[in-house]
């Protein structure tokens, strides 16, 4: 059996500065797989993780909060489970911010798809540099 310990999704890798979500809006770079969007910018090297994420759901599409937790929740799953194709190919410090853009509540297995596809996408983007 596989340790778990490769699967989690600790405090420290969550996206939760202030200062990192601005330079995101300011200085981000964008990839894209529908019904996934995914900001990233290089940050320095002075975290305790080498990649920060996080999740956000659109209100204007989502009135309900209970939909939009169920999507981050499903959001943060998949990245959980698929983050270790990133992890294993990045030298550098990133912030990650994957955002949902589709209009209906999604399937399970469509955002693991879609986070698979879109991590390998980044994957290859930071082996350029």
């Amino acid at each position: 059996m596989e340790d778990n310990a490769n699967f989690t999704y600790s405090r420290a890798e969550k996206l939760k500065s202030k200062k990192l979500f601005e330079k995101l809006f300011a200085e981000g770079k964008s990839l894209m797989h529908y019904p996934l969007r995914m900001v990233y910018v290089q940050t320095e090297a002075t975290q305790d993780v080498a990649i920060k994420a996080g999740v956000t759901v659109s209100k204007r599409k989502f009135k309900s909060a209970v939909q939009r937790n169920r999507i981050k929740r499903v959001l943060r799953e998949a990245y959980r489970l698929n983050k270790a194709i990133v992890f294993n190919n990045s030298q550098a410090n990133y912030a990650l911010l994957i955002m949902y853009l589709g209009k209906e509540m999604p399937e399970s297995a469509q955002v693991h798809k879609a986070m698979v596809q879109l991590l390998g996408k980044f994957k290859d983007k930071i082996a350029e540099h």
